[in-house]
């Protein structure tokens, strides 16, 4: 399986811009620049693209994991924080609240370290993760 996007770019840094799309068609021509990567310019941005791919990845991995050990959750909602300085991505901060009513405390909360561990997203980040779990069970 492989997945894709495109981007291009035109002008310099600071007053230039840039789109990206990407190859499924969900996102088109979606426009960034210095003032939404850096500034709080409403927008988006790649660091915010990598949240949002970081805290899917994972709610999918704890979902697997928690199937592994006989678990169901009802709903996983994982918020995810990506931390941007010195031009390097430093900390993913991803804050899930999974409710597994029954469930046991101590499987579910193995289940999310073996997803912060083995998410594909999480393997490929060179930063520091951080998980903030909530149960509900």
């Amino acid at each position: 399986m492989k997945r894709t996007a495109t981007a291009a770019w035109s002008g310099n840094l600071k007053a230039g811009h840039g789109r990206f799309s990407v190859g499924s068609g969900a996102i088109r021509n979606q426009k960034y620049d210095f003032r939404t990567r850096f500034e709080d310019e409403p927008g988006t941005n790649p660091e915010e693209l990598i949240a949002a791919a970081h805290a899917g990845c994972f709610s999918m991995a704890f979902s697997a994991q928690m199937g592994e050990r006989g678990i169901t959750p009802e709903s996983i909602e994982t918020a995810c924080e990506i931390t941007f300085e010195n031009l390097s991505l430093t900390r993913s901060v991803l804050r899930t609240t999974v409710t597994a009513r029954g469930a046991d405390r101590a499987k579910i909360e193995e289940a999310a370290a073996a997803a912060k561990a083995g998410c594909p997203i999480s393997k490929v980040l060179n930063l520091e993760v951080v998980l903030e779990l909530s149960v509900v069970a």
